[in-house]
């Protein structure tokens, strides 16, 4: 699942690259950075430690941006199918950037933070053109400002609020998809309570400067462990949430992508602000008459690993689509996956096959997440 570094360029690191080191991390190419895939722990207890206490992520890969001036939510909606006007400051939502054909460009979350600002987190793997596509299209009606002196953590599980709140007691108060600026550890940071694992947490935007200071309090705490890319592969898809450029990417739309939930309803064809973004008028139709593929769950019956790229037939051995993410789900406690077939066989309950190594393997489609959620909302 995890995309490679195929350039010859040489790898970027984290400021946390140093700590990764010393923590005994096995390093792999990814998105152009060495990032840590498992520490001594392994993928196993890591996945099951996050899930249980706390497990502290290295994201600072991903792309941190800032939208500045009062045009900021208005030119923002021109590239996206989410209600910007009306977030309110100290929320943060879920966005997609889509192309004129409605395929999905990036995935990527944007906070109000008041005082006409605008903060957006984008993949790494996209980062460089999404920060060139806010230029082109918003470089008139605000000031984008890549952010490249921040990392970013993830401190993920059901003991994430107990343990930041020992720096900041506040950040208790915050509920799934809020955010504040504060201080952790006597250093400014940008905090949301959300994540990537399916469980309650905070990512936490800090000065690169201080990140290793801050790294280091909270690994200090008994409740949590470093974990590695290859955990937050799993927690994710276990939480049933979409990879970009694995299960989401130009050739599929919101709508096939099963994301209708992201499209604000005041963006949708009804709505007060309908359309105006990239490819409006192809999801607009979708919505209305449907689409030929959707992105679904599934488990497998037979309990070998199904991964992503294996081919997904009907029970007469054609071929009907294909397998996007796929792996282990240990909380789930069996092999789990997504991918895409035809609407005609994406009911939950439908039986199929996944060819894996020319057999096939008997796989159900299944609703999503595999493993419930534990956002925190109050």
């Amino acid at each position: 699942m995890l995309r490679t570094h195929t350039m010859n360029a040489p790898l970027l690191h984290t400021p946390l690259y140093d700590l990764h080191v010393e923590l005994g991390a096995k390093m792999v190419p990814f998105a152009g950075y060495a990032m840590p895939v498992q520490y001594p722990l392994g993928i196993l207890k890591e996945h099951q430690h996050t899930r249980d206490k706390a497990g502290l992520f290295d994201v600072s890969h991903m792309g941190q941006v800032k939208l500045v001036g009062a045009g900021a939510a208005a030119a923002l909606e021109t590239l996206v199918p989410v209600d910007i006007q009306d977030l309110p400051v100290g929320m943060q939502r879920y966005a997609l950037f889509t192309d004129d054909k409605g395929g999905i460009l990036d995935d990527l979350m944007v906070s109000n933070f008041g005082d006409d600002v605008l903060y957006v987190v984008v993949n790494a793997a996209c980062k460089e053109q999404d920060v060139a596509h806010l230029k082109t299209h918003l470089g008139g009606q605000c000031e984008v400002v890549e952010l490249v002196d921040r990392a970013l953590l993830a401190l993920q599980g059901p003991a994430a609020a107990a343990v930041l709140a020992r720096l900041a007691p506040s950040v208790a108060e915050l509920k799934f998809m809020q955010n504040a600026q504060l201080e952790l550890d006597g250093v400014p940071c940008y905090v949301s309570r959300s994540g990537y694992t399916g469980e309650d947490g905070y990512e936490i935007s800090v000065p690169a400067d201080k990140a290793e200071q801050l790294a280091r309090r909270l690994l200090a705490e008994p409740e949590v462990e470093a974990i590695g890319l290859g955990a937050r592969d799993s927690l994710r898809l276990e939480a049933g949430l979409c990879l970009y450029g694995h299960d989401i990417d130009t050739s599929t739309t919101p709508i096939e992508g099963s994301l209708l939930w992201a499209i604000s309803k005041v963006r949708r064809p009804d709505g007060a602000r309908a359309g105006g973004y990239p490819g409006a008028d192809v999801v607009a139709r979708q919505i209305a008459d449907g689409v030929a593929k959707k992105r679904v769950g599934f488990i497998v019956r037979d309990k070998v690993p199904v991964r992503e790229g294996a081919e997904i037939t009907d029970g007469d051995g054609t071929v009907i689509g294909r397998v996007t993410s796929g792996g282990f789900g240990p909380s789930f406690g069996g092999p789990v996956g997504m991918g895409y077939v035809p609407a005609s066989h994406a009911a939950a309950g439908t039986a199929l096959f996944a060819l894996v190594r020319g057999k096939p393997v008997a796989i159900e489609v299944a609703k999503t997440p595999f493993v419930p959620q534990r956002y925190y909302r109050g």
